[in-house]
């Protein structure tokens, strides 16, 4: 029993110093990406993407980039843009880009795994695109395609947007609706980024690392070197687990961290990351967008060129000497709660929500504001929610047992 209740409390610590780790980051993210959706403009976003040429991907690609923001917000968009007339191609290289080329994804894994994996984030983002062009362009779904846009409501409501950005940033009820956007993208991610750091903590307290190796095969301390159907058996396994897990990209890097400390190949972290796409929530949305053949065509072409860019990568790393060595790294033994870089970071953009917050839900309470997001299953949210209340019980139990008791 004792040994149980210290397992507790180092679990609880553990879930709650990673939180403390990133806190800064994720503010400043969801700040940034709050001001990108509302003072960057995407009037011509549907009449730049009409084909699925190389320039309509590269544009998807940055309207993706400067769009960044969560999976569900993204979803919506992605619908919307290919409802309006973009191609197919480059309405998934839209998709793809928000969801991985973002700010406040690459500033987490670098606080977690390094710069290795930031690097590979962007390149494998970019990757990914490239492979999913590539198969749409070998395999053409135009049957599929065309079912798409059927079962899509035709009509749109087509906003014109006249203000010039000098304009929308001197328009305090424009600043109103940045604080309630930044509001939204907590509002939309909360339950994800509890349930993921509270397992994280649970999994590097409770489970053994024969677990990993039996999971993760050829996997152990101090094994770097993995054969091809080693890493094969890895980039597919990684999704699989982040499919069952329905954890959204924030919440997951804490367990990528754990899972490469515990040996598992960087191929197979990287496919974990990426998985954030072929989780059953997003499937479910856009078989409702799309019908369940497009969603499970796209669910395949995500899994596909997820499986080739993480293998690339592993093999592109390892040929220029770049893979990042996992031995020693452990960040379930590091004092998160010291007085340093991160302790101010932290205080400072407390501030800078408190900021944005006022300007949302006090000067602009009178100010409406909706974005179109994605369709969620209510009986999920709601298991979510208690999910993550439960959560908040085992975090403050646990720490009371680690802090009081033991």
């Amino acid at each position: 029993m004792d040994n149980f209740l210290k397992q507790w409390g180092e679990a609880a610590y553990t879930s709650t110093g990673f939180f403390w780790m990133v806190l800064w980051a994720f503010i400043l993210g969801y700040a940034v990406s709050s001001f990108i959706q509302i003072f960057v403009t995407e009037k011509r976003m549907q009449e730049t993407m009409g084909d699925a040429k190389a320039k309509s991907i590269l544009l998807g690609t940055f309207f993706g980039f400067i769009s960044s923001s969560c999976s569900f917000s993204a979803l919506a968009t992605s619908k919307s843009l290919f409802q309006k007339g973009a191609s197919f191609a480059s309405s998934i290289a839209f998709l793809l880009a928000s969801t991985n080329l973002v700010i406040e994804l690459g500033i987490i894994i670098s606080i977690f795994l390094g710069w290795q994996f930031v690097v590979g984030e962007y390149v494998g983002g970019i990757l990914l695109i490239l492979c999913s062009w590539l198969l749409i362009r070998l395999i053409k779904p135009n049957g599929l395609i065309e079912k798409a846009r059927k079962n899509l409501d035709s009509s749109s409501d087509k906003q014109a947007e006249s203000s010039s950005f000098k304009e929308k940033v001197q328009s305090k009820k424009n600043w109103a609706k940045v604080g309630k956007q930044y509001a939204m993208e907590w509002k939309m991610v909360w339950k994800d980024v509890t349930l993921g750091f509270t397992i994280a903590g649970i999994v590097s307290a409770f489970v053994p690392d024969s677990f990993f190796q039996t999971l993760f095969i050829n996997t152990g301390e101090g094994q770097n070197t993995f054969g091809f159907f080693t890493l094969l058996e890895h980039v597919i396994v990684g999704p699989v687990a982040a499919f069952l897990t329905f954890i959204g990209s924030m919440g997951n890097i804490p367990l990528a961290a754990l899972l490469f400390g515990k040996g598992v190949s960087f191929a197979g972290v990287m496919a974990f990351i990426f998985s954030d796409l072929i989780v059953f929530p997003v499937l479910r949305i856009n078989a409702k967008y799309y019908g369940w053949k497009m969603s499970l065509f796209i669910l395949f072409l995500l899994f596909t060129s997820l499986i080739v860019t993480a293998l690339l990568l592993h093999y592109g790393f390892s040929f220029l000497d770049f893979l990042p060595d996992s031995s020693g790294k452990s960040i379930t033994e590091s004092d998160h709660f010291k007085i340093d870089y991160t302790f101010f970071l932290n205080i400072a953009f407390f501030i800078v929500s408190g900021i944005l917050i006022y300007f949302g839900f006090y000067k602009g309470r009178d100010v409406k504001y909706h974005k179109e997001m994605a369709p969620k299953s209510p009986m999920l949210e709601k298991i979510l929610k208690w999910l993550a209340f439960v959560c908040y019980a085992w975090l403050v139990t646990g720490i009371f047992i680690k802090m009081i008791i033991l």
